[in-house]
């Protein structure tokens, strides 16, 4: 009908030709898309030709590998099988590291060809992410960054308009080089520390929880895009919610307003005029802007005033309710250029308490109790993906905590992380990239430079402010961002941090606390007038409820050993020897940063190989990590107004601090700390017996059954203590009953089990914990006697990607202790991963049952999976799941 048209009536072939044109207008604002598949690489020293050569789309490419983008050189070489698993016992080791053979080991060009022309009224954009460490970029064989580009955390626009070949076959070539100075990975933290003297995240040279990364991770290590607009290209938009007053979740709101700005480039010869616009709830706040030729401007639009917003909650507090908005530049109807943003409607705000004497953070004029865990890095060699991400958040957001704090020694995390985040409630504390370790704090003899000079690092100034400018544009739009930090341990040297704090925040965002350092006064004071942090190794569980630390403290943590099958995944056979306290540790399990159990493991009797060890590790997990909870909220606004774990991930197959492993598996360090900290929660103080409730909530919690039962360890029989009914008032944690008498006249000489449930008035069961007590010589004989458990468990597909586990034991039976649960394949035995339990290394009481659902990748969904299940008196099992 078209070409009819056209051919017999050349006014309406004006008209359509017209059409056409506004409605490309209208669609370029869509044409964003990553350049992340077809790139090829070869090292620098394997070819003599210069970017102008390479660049061109017909220079050969011939012995050029595959490479990874976004990625690192050694991921590109991995997948390419030209080294080892690095993660894998120690092939690390086989690896030659950067700092023996100097940078061009590691100095590569990248090449992407692709197709891409523009109309005359559009323009094209090229968008790197990030680069480790410096680039050279050059399209269609002109060179097109017009110096070297440096720095890790910093990215790069650049209009390839003038660039783009006319037949649309282009390409794009990258010369990366490593940091200038890889630092030599004598085994300090961080090396000898001049990895630090570049804009570079300082781990990769090597840490007290993993080994150095040889290529200290060079390469187009983060995402590319190309971008079509018309004249004007929406950038850096921003968004700023003010929630007044002290609001409830789920209540009808008083309210908010919302300011949006945004940055309007021109790059054309000439002025353009338009629109600048977004719509919201059904109201279009806009205006009219005229934007000078070949500039950039800020604009920012008129405030919104929101009637009764739905707010973002952190975890544990209220929903997470998140708004899309467009902001668009218009020409009548036509959009040249539109970038979408995803916000949440809520208010961080921070005031010293002098109870703790330390900060106190409110969220909607609401108090936060901080239950945070620290966080390195996704992956070590920055394989990050966006699933990977969202499984990660989640694992927190499961652990009942509300707060991940980003530790200054990795980098800024992604815009994605973020995005999980937003999910699910998790208060963000995002460092800048420094560390007492390499920046100078401390005496240091594995360091090259005093710490005068170190004090100076990075070496570029001026480098460091333009990117902590960028890296703020970048995700300080996300609700879940709370607490900006100017490094782990220390202050960036103090013409940076004058500038972070006198105008870098105030003018690019001015609405987050800064704190100078993670440990710093500001943040909390300790009895004797300081601050710090720790200690970091595993504890008697009692300490945690009867030792004041750090009011507000940011890195607390202990062991996290995994459980056998995490282990079988990275030790060789050859080495998968359990360390015995006091005894020589395994070379692989010393290269894999193990730390000590100390005396704990011998409590449950000796391991007698590593299977048996891991599986004791688990008991000792899940009690030190539900102490730790418990004891920090048992003296919430007393003594403390948060906590944070060191740490709660590794991004290598670490032996230490992780509630799950490298490869998304879960161990007892998850489930403890889940029980631990949950919103609403029953517990027991170790030291004095005395049971207490924890109230996270803003609302007094009325007609409480409080009940409390002792199990005799061997024959399952119980003794009820108490019933009774009770209240709790807001954000509180309260004292109600001893049992210390009582358990004394048991004459405990072996153990027993302790059970507390707190049920409504309905009997819905709200809040439940099983103690584990040693007998009257600190060890667990009764639990070594144990007679074998009789558990019946089922399993049905509830759902896409979703199983229904139902566990009950009969009311003759032993309590069934300790059970894991895991989904793994029918045919290699091997775990689904990552799968989310709604509890794990859980125990049934006689005559009780119990209902759990796990969630697995809807990926699996389909094939033949199975049930597996163990537990310390119960014989390892694998069922069928029903249909």
């Amino acid at each position: 009908m078209i070409k009819h048209i056209y051919h017999h009536h050349p006014f309406a072939c004006l008209l359509i030709g017209a059409l056409l044109t506004l409605i490309h207008i209208t669609a370029y604002t869509q044409q964003r898309y990553e350049l992340n598949s077809g790139w090829r690489c070869i090292n620098v020293k394997n070819t003599t030709a210069n970017g102008n050569a390479i660049s061109q789309p017909s220079y050969p490419l011939k012995g050029w590998m595959p490479a990874t983008v976004p990625g690192t050189v050694l991921t590109t070489l991995l997948n390419n099988q030209q080294i080892p698993d690095p993660f894998y016992g120690m092939n690390n080791e086989k690896i030659p590291d950067i700092y023996h053979t100097g940078n061009d080991q590691y100095t590569y060009w990248f090449v992407k060809d692709f197709k891409e022309t523009v109309l005359p009224q559009e323009q094209a954009w090229l968008q790197l992410r990030g680069v480790n460490y410096k680039s050279e970029i050059y399209l269609n064989g002109k060179k097109i960054n017009p110096r070297t580009h440096e720095g890790m955390f910093l990215r790069q626009q650049y209009n390839i308009t003038p660039f783009l070949a006319k037949n649309g076959t282009n390409r794009l070539a990258v010369i990366v080089y490593p940091p200038d100075h890889p630092g030599n990975p004598n085994g300090g933290q961080g090396g000898d520390g001049t990895i630090a003297k570049g804009l570079t995240h300082q781990y990769v040279a090597g840490w007290d929880w993993i080994q150095p990364i040889r290529d200290r991770n060079t390469g187009i290590w983060d995402k590319v895009f190309i971008e079509k607009t018309g004249g004007i290209n929406v950038q850096n938009p921003h968004i700023v919610t003010e929630v007044k007053g002290k609001r409830y979740p789920g209540a009808s709101q008083e309210p908010a307003v919302i300011r949006v700005s945004a940055e309007l480039e021109n790059p054309t010869p000439g002025e353009v005029s338009g629109i600048l616009q977004y719509q919201l709830e059904g109201k279009t706040i806009s205006k009219q802007v005229t934007i000078p030729a070949n500039s950039r401007q800020e604009i920012r639009l008129p405030d919104l005033k929101l009637d009764n917003p739905r707010l973002w909650w952190p975890n544990g507090y209220g929903a997470q309710e998140l708004y899309d908005i467009k902001l668009q530049f218009l020409q009548g109807t036509a959009s040249h250029d539109e970038e979408t943003i995803r916000f949440g409607i809520r208010q961080i705000d921070n005031s010293w308490n002098p109870q703790t004497g330390s900060m106190q953070a409110f969220v909607n004029g609401q108090p936060i109790f901080i239950k945070g865990g620290n966080w390195i890095i996704s992956d070590a060699m920055l394989r990050f993906s966006e699933e990977r991400y969202d499984a990660e958040v989640r694992f927190h957001r499961d652990m009942n905590l509300n707060l991940i704090r980003i530790w200054g020694g990795a980098l800024t995390e992604r815009p994605e992380f973020y995005q999980a985040c937003d999910k699910y409630g998790m208060l963000v504390f995002q460092d800048f990239w420094f560390s007492g370790d390499c920046n100078g704090r401390w005496l240091d003899p594995m360091k090259k430079e005093d710490q005068w000079t170190r004090r100076k690092y990075p070496d570029d100034h001026p480098l460091v402010v333009r990117a902590i400018a960028d890296q703020v544009r970048m995700i300080r739009n996300h609700p879940s961002l709370a607490f900006w930090c100017g490094g782990n341990e220390i202050t960036p040297p103090e013409d940076i941090l004058h500038a972070i704090k006198d105008s870098l925040l105030p003018a690019l965002d001015g609405t987050r606390y800064f704190f100078d350092y993670s440990n710093s006064d500001s943040m909390s004071l300790n009895t004797i007038g300081g601050n710090g942090d720790g200690p970091y190794n595993i504890q008697d569980i009692n300490s945690f409820w009867t030792h004041k630390t750090f009011p507000y403290n940011s890195e607390i943590g202990s062991v996290g050993v995994g459980d056998y099958a995490s282990l079988k995944r990275f030790i060789p056979a050859g080495n998968m020897t359990p360390p015995q306290h006091r005894g020589k540790i395994d070379s692989v399990w010393q290269y894999h940063k193990y730390i000590g159990y100390g005396e704990h493991i011998d409590k449950y009797g000796p391991a007698t190989d590593a299977e048996d060890f891991a599986m004791k590790a688990q008991l000792v997990n899940y009690d030190q990590y539900r102490a730790l909870a418990e004891g920090f909220s048992s003296h919430m606004w007393h003594w403390y107004t948060g906590v944070m774990i060191w740490k709660t991930q590794n991004p290598w197959t670490a032996l230490r601090g992780q509630m799950y492993d490298y490869y998304l598996d879960p161990n007892a360090c998850l489930y403890g700390l889940r029980k631990g900290s949950e919103p609403l929660h029953i517990m027991m103080n170790p030291a004095d017996s005395m049971v207490m409730i924890v109230n996270n909530g803003f609302t007094t919690r009325r007609d409480l059954m409080m009940e409390a039962r002792v199990y005799d360890v061997l024959t399952g029989r119980d003794s009820l203590y108490t019933l009774i009914f009770n209240e709790i008032g807001p954000s509180m944690a309260k004292k109600y009953f001893p049992m210390n008498g009582f358990l004394k006249s048991l004459h405990k000489q072996s153990g027993v089990f302790v059970s507390l449930k707190l049920k409504g008035t309905d009997k819905t069961l709200i809040s439940e914990n099983l103690y584990w007590l040693p007998g009257a010589d600190g060890k667990y004989k009764a639990l070594q006697e144990m007679p074998a458990g009789r558990l019946q468990v089922s399993a049905t597909h509830t759902g896409r990607g979703r199983v229904t586990i139902t566990l009950s034991n009969p009311e003759t039976a032993p309590v069934s202790f300790f059970n894991r649960l895991a989904l793994i394949h029918a045919g290699s035995g091997e775990r689904i991963l990552p799968a989310f339990y709604s509890d794990n290394y859980l125990s049934i009481l006689p005559g009780e049952r119990t209902t759990i659902v796990a969630d697995y990748p809807e990926t699996f969904t389909g094939k033949d999976i199975r049930l597996e299940y163990y537990g310390w008196n119960q014989e390892r099992q694998v069922i069928g799941i029903q249909k």
